[in-house]
């Protein structure tokens, strides 16, 4: 998640939104306790083809399938200087892990480069005159006029390996990916890992405005998941509805909110909404017309003493005591949340992959196994 304060936000019909709670404050460089992560029993195997279902695609997006991608994403840092930063090899590795996943799940993979320094938010020096790139992988639906796209931004920041920001939401977008392989959904589902995000957005920013009017108008919506396993965190959902008082998003995102929190009432689990802001890669999107909605757990703002009473840890203390630090590490990762998370991932993408009538009005299959 970007910490900068990049952009005016422009969404047709919308006013400007306020700066998110959870991202704003001074960081206090500190060495939390290490963590003592828990034993994590392994998946069984998942057939291809198995989540053609809810039940079935919940069934297979398991936490080991998870873990097993942050632990490579901490293996990749831990062999390039300690980061996976856009612009160092560190990134270009992680770019190969995740391609070569969904390349190997069955997807449609490619990678779309984009020039870092064009950017119309880079303040980054040292982007003079490099491109990145963005990776997409694409499960064919029964129709390509109606997509929703599912990403994460791929990229760490220079100080640290960016572990739960954002391997937790590359992990988790990569675990459904590869689950969801080989299925047939009604709408095409372009899952895209984004790079250069902790540099302006702009991995996301050039992608949109890469995009011709009829392909923009092809996107159904867009579900953004940036920290997602926040080890002091709290189950946020982005607020689609405007009921925050914070501004409105484009109409439709009010259906990707009640998606997410019908999901987690249904489970007996507490969530509260969040505000959009300007600190990821939603803003494109939600600028250009497009409905956004996902789920995260907080960076560097406090949590409160009633939010400790509802999701436990400590009350006063930074949501990721670790954002933006080289202590972003995968002990830096709080398993339940990210557990819980994913499968909300899983369930999201799943429904709307079958139908986006209640975002956009076009009606798709129904939910199978629901």
């Amino acid at each position: 998640m970007t910490s900068a304060v990049r952009r005016r936000w422009l969404v047709a019909g919308a006013v400007g939104l306020a700066a998110l709670g959870v991202g704003v404050g001074v960081l206090v460089a500190r060495d939390p306790e290490p963590a003592v992560r828990p034993e994590v029993p392994p998946a069984e195997p998942c057939s291809r083809g198995a989540g053609d279902t809810v039940d079935g695609l919940l069934d297979c997006v398991a936490l080991a399938g998870v873990v097993e991608h942050l632990e490579a994403l901490q293996a990749i840092a831990d062999e390039h200087g300690g980061t996976r930063a856009d612009g160092t090899p560190g990134y270009e590795a992680s770019a190969d892990y995740v391609a070569e996943r969904a390349e190997a799940a069955g997807l449609r993979v490619s990678r779309v480069p984009f020039d870092v320094s064009g950017s119309h938010w880079d303040d980054d020096e040292d982007s003079e005159g490099r491109s990145s790139q963005n990776v997409v992988a694409e499960l064919r639906g029964l129709t390509d006029d109606n997509v929703v796209v599912v990403g994460a931004h791929l990229d760490s920041v220079e100080d640290g390996p960016g572990i739960n920001d954002n391997g937790t939401g590359v992990a988790a977008v990569l675990e459904v990916a590869e689950s969801m392989a080989g299925t047939a959904p009604a709408n095409t589902v372009r899952f895209v890992w984004w790079g250069a995000e902790e540099v302006g957005l702009t991995g996301s920013d050039e992608y949109v405005d890469s995009l011709s009017r009829e392909e923009r108008d092809r996107i159904a919506l867009y579900l953004n998941f940036d920290m997602v396993g926040s080890p002091n965190g709290v189950r946020f959902v982005h607020d689609g509805d405007g009921s925050s008082g914070e501004g409105a998003a484009p109409r439709g995102s009010a259906a990707i909110e009640e998606v997410f929190r019908q999901y987690f009432t249904d489970r007996g689990l507490e969530v509260e909404e969040l505000e959009l802001d300007d600190g990821s890669d939603f803003v494109a999107f939600a600028e250009a017309g497009i409905p956004v909605g996902g789920v995260l757990t907080g960076d560097s703002g406090e949590k409160t003493a009633e939010q400790a009473a509802v999701y436990g840890g400590e009350a006063g203390e930074q949501y990721d005591p670790c954002y933006h630090q080289d202590c972003d590490t995968i002990e830096n990762v709080n398993l339940e949340l990210l557990e819980q998370n994913a499968d909300a991932v899983a369930y999201a993408t799943w429904t709307f992959a079958q139908s986006t009538e209640a975002v956009d009005g076009v009606a798709g299959g129904p939910v199978a196994g629901g």
